[in-house]
């Protein structure tokens, strides 16, 4: 059974998809990472993939399941924590103006202060984009830190974010399935 969801590796969407996948199988599992979802639910109602997991927060989710309405079905639904997030800033900037987020974390803390939001598709891009000097400070997983420690500081922990998943497959569930009410 091949399982898709966004890539690249190291998001919040493959670790809840690889603990969905240790806790509640198949053992021979195959995953494969999307650059987006829409190309992953296409993949899906191709026959390409048999299953999609998206988190409800993620900004392409409305229209994923609209534009697969009777097409690709909830077949699983549970919550997940999320990587444990921290605001982060870079050492050589002593304040920073200018913070990067993922669209769907940028109400996990007051962003004020900042002059400018950017978007990035994903935290993994934000926690690139903050090595590699494109941004001065951004909302990413906390063990960038620990992986940068002279390049990065902390300004706030924000913990990990609590958030609905759903899978997907292209057969709906039985009416007296017990997510069904």
């Amino acid at each position: 059974m091949i399982f898709a969801t966004l890539g690249p590796e190291g998001n919040n969407h493959v670790l809840v998809l690889r603990r969905y996948l240790d806790a509640r199988g198949p053992a021979d599992a195959e995953v494969r990472l999307f650059d987006d979802f829409p190309a992953a639910f296409a993949a899906l109602a191709g026959g390409e993939v048999d299953r999609v997991l998206q988190c409800t927060a993620h900004f392409s989710h409305a229209d994923c399941v609209g534009r697969y309405m009777h097409r690709v079905f909830p077949v699983d639904v549970f919550v997940a924590g999320s990587h444990p997030l921290a605001l982060l800033a870079r050492r050589d900037i002593a304040e920073p103006r200018r913070v990067a987020r993922q669209p769907a974390t940028r109400y996990y803390t007051d962003l004020s202060s900042f002059d400018e939001e950017i978007d990035a598709p994903t935290t993994v891009a934000v926690a690139e984009g903050l090595v590699e000097g494109r941004f001065e400070a951004g909302i990413c997983a906390r063990q960038v830190l620990e992986q940068h420690p002279d390049e990065l500081r902390l300004i706030e922990e924000l913990g990990p974010a609590l958030d609905v998943w759903v899978l997907y497959g292209t057969q709906p569930l039985a009416e007296d399935s017990s997510l069904s009410v």
